[in-house]
């Protein structure tokens, strides 16, 4: 069973870096109506390059790193002993989801625009929570 749920995440992490992640009218930032994590990246590249790679690292790669170490320690090909590794790649990846969630509050504390979250924001949070759940659970041994 985690073996099946640990796969499906390969498919719906790409999924979730196109899902929107939020609404936002006149975002001076990033002038987009609907910003996911795949669009949000694409601006911050032309604005800042150095945050754009920590939150790429975040948000993409500590994710799905982690799951593909998950699918090859379910299938025996990797050793047990990289359990703990793979806990702190869902740890960094958890941390994307706090800078979501800061960006909002700044944002809707400054006034400078509407936000709204969107269905994609849920969707990518479940997918990290599916992942860290997935890896809390798979055996140490």
């Amino acid at each position: 069973m985690l073996r099946a749920a640990n796969l499906a995440l390969l498919l719906l992490f790409p999924m979730a870096w196109f899902a929107p992640l939020m609404r936002a009218g006149m975002l001076p930032l990033f002038g987009l109506s609907e910003i996911s994590v795949v669009s949000g990246l694409q601006s911050l590249w032309g604005t800042d390059v150095g945050l754009a790679l920590l939150v790429t690292f975040f948000a993409i790669f500590a994710p799905y790193l982690k799951t593909i170490g998950l699918a090859l320690l379910h299938a025996r090909l990797l050793s047990p002993r990289v359990l703990p590794a793979l806990h702190l790649l869902g740890r960094l990846a958890m941390a994307d989801i706090f800078l979501i969630a800061l960006y909002i509050v700044l944002i809707k504390g400054v006034g400078l625009a509407t936000v709204e979250t969107a269905w994609g924001l849920w969707f990518f949070t479940g997918c990290i929570l599916a992942s860290l759940a997935i890896s809390f659970l798979t055996p140490s041994r």
